[in-house]
Protein backbone atom coordinates (compact mmCIF):
# COMPACT_ATOMS: atom_id res chain seq x y z
CA UNK A 1 0.00 0.00 0.00
CA UNK A 2 0.86 3.26 -0.86
CA UNK A 3 1.48 5.59 1.64
CA UNK A 4 0.41 9.80 1.24
CA UNK A 5 1.64 12.71 2.60
CA UNK A 6 0.03 16.02 3.04
CA UNK A 7 0.46 19.41 1.63
CA UNK A 8 0.57 20.15 5.26
CA UNK A 9 3.38 17.31 5.83
CA UNK A 10 5.64 18.14 2.77
CA UNK A 11 5.86 22.00 2.97
CA UNK A 12 5.26 22.75 7.33
CA UNK A 13 2.93 24.77 9.09
CA UNK A 14 1.62 27.81 7.16
CA UNK A 15 2.60 30.57 9.26
CA UNK A 16 6.19 29.09 9.17
CA UNK A 17 8.45 31.95 8.39
CA UNK A 18 9.78 32.50 5.24
CA UNK A 19 13.84 32.05 5.54
CA UNK A 20 15.20 35.56 5.86
CA UNK A 21 18.13 34.67 3.15
CA UNK A 22 15.95 33.76 -0.29
CA UNK A 23 15.44 37.86 -0.22
CA UNK A 24 17.60 38.72 -3.50
CA UNK A 25 18.38 41.74 -4.89
CA UNK A 26 17.04 43.35 -7.96
CA UNK A 27 19.25 43.37 -10.71
CA UNK A 28 18.61 47.51 -11.85
CA UNK A 29 20.01 47.20 -15.24
CA UNK A 30 17.18 44.23 -15.88
CA UNK A 31 14.42 46.25 -14.11
CA UNK A 32 15.62 49.60 -16.26
CA UNK A 33 15.30 47.44 -19.47
CA UNK A 34 12.22 46.12 -18.71
CA UNK A 35 10.55 49.31 -17.18
CA UNK A 36 11.96 51.24 -20.24
CA UNK A 37 10.66 48.52 -23.22
CA UNK A 38 7.22 48.54 -21.55
CA UNK A 39 6.78 52.27 -20.86
CA UNK A 40 7.99 52.42 -24.95
CA UNK A 41 5.58 49.57 -25.72
CA UNK A 42 2.72 51.21 -23.97
CA UNK A 43 3.56 54.45 -25.56
CA UNK A 44 3.76 53.04 -28.85
CA UNK A 45 -0.07 50.98 -28.48
CA UNK A 46 -1.38 54.21 -27.76
CA UNK A 47 -0.14 56.58 -29.87
CA UNK A 48 -1.81 53.15 -32.56
CA UNK A 49 -4.65 53.31 -30.89
CA UNK A 50 -5.45 56.98 -30.81
CA UNK A 51 -4.69 57.01 -34.95
CA UNK A 52 -7.29 54.12 -35.36
CA UNK A 53 -9.99 55.65 -32.51
CA UNK A 54 -9.50 59.32 -33.16
CA UNK A 55 -12.77 59.78 -31.02
CA UNK A 56 -10.85 57.98 -27.96
CA UNK A 57 -7.88 59.64 -28.49
CA UNK A 58 -5.91 59.56 -25.14
CA UNK A 59 -3.57 62.51 -26.44
CA UNK A 60 -5.04 64.79 -23.73
CA UNK A 61 -3.46 62.16 -21.24
CA UNK A 62 0.10 62.45 -22.67
CA UNK A 63 0.66 66.02 -22.80
CA UNK A 64 1.33 66.87 -19.39
CA UNK A 65 3.38 63.56 -18.57
CA UNK A 66 5.49 63.94 -21.62
CA UNK A 67 6.58 67.63 -21.68
CA UNK A 68 7.14 68.90 -25.27
CA UNK A 69 5.02 66.20 -27.12
CA UNK A 70 2.66 67.28 -28.98
CA UNK A 71 -0.17 65.29 -31.55
CA UNK A 72 1.47 64.04 -33.72
CA UNK A 73 4.90 64.79 -35.96
CA UNK A 74 7.71 62.02 -35.93
CA UNK A 75 9.75 64.13 -34.17
CA UNK A 76 7.48 64.53 -31.37
CA UNK A 77 6.77 60.47 -31.26
CA UNK A 78 10.56 60.36 -31.30
CA UNK A 79 10.54 62.54 -28.37
CA UNK A 80 7.33 60.83 -26.79
CA UNK A 81 9.47 57.22 -26.98
CA UNK A 82 12.55 58.58 -25.61
CA UNK A 83 11.14 59.97 -22.44
CA UNK A 84 8.96 57.22 -22.32
CA UNK A 85 12.20 54.82 -22.26
CA UNK A 86 13.71 57.86 -19.45
CA UNK A 87 10.97 57.56 -17.24
CA UNK A 88 11.39 53.88 -16.72
CA UNK A 89 14.88 53.77 -15.99
CA UNK A 90 13.85 56.74 -13.57
CA UNK A 91 11.82 54.60 -11.82
CA UNK A 92 14.63 51.51 -12.13
CA UNK A 93 17.66 53.94 -11.03
CA UNK A 94 15.47 54.86 -7.88
CA UNK A 95 13.23 51.75 -7.04
CA UNK A 96 16.01 48.78 -7.62
CA UNK A 97 19.09 50.70 -5.49
CA UNK A 98 16.13 51.14 -2.52
CA UNK A 99 14.82 47.86 -2.52
CA UNK A 100 18.27 46.28 -2.29
CA UNK A 101 19.11 48.74 0.13
CA UNK A 102 16.42 47.76 2.24
CA UNK A 103 16.27 44.35 1.65
CA UNK A 104 19.94 44.07 2.48
CA UNK A 105 18.84 45.86 5.78
CA UNK A 106 16.16 43.21 6.82
CA UNK A 107 18.47 40.53 5.92
CA UNK A 108 21.25 41.57 8.35
CA UNK A 109 18.54 42.80 11.31
CA UNK A 110 16.51 39.47 11.30
CA UNK A 111 19.73 37.48 12.12
CA UNK A 112 20.55 36.54 15.64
Amino acid sequence: MRETTTAFEQHGPIDAPLPVDSVSGIPVMALGMSLGSFFALTFVLCVLFDLWFPALAMNPVWAPLLPGFTWISWPSFFLGLTEAIAYGWYIALIFGPLYNFFAMRSRTSARP
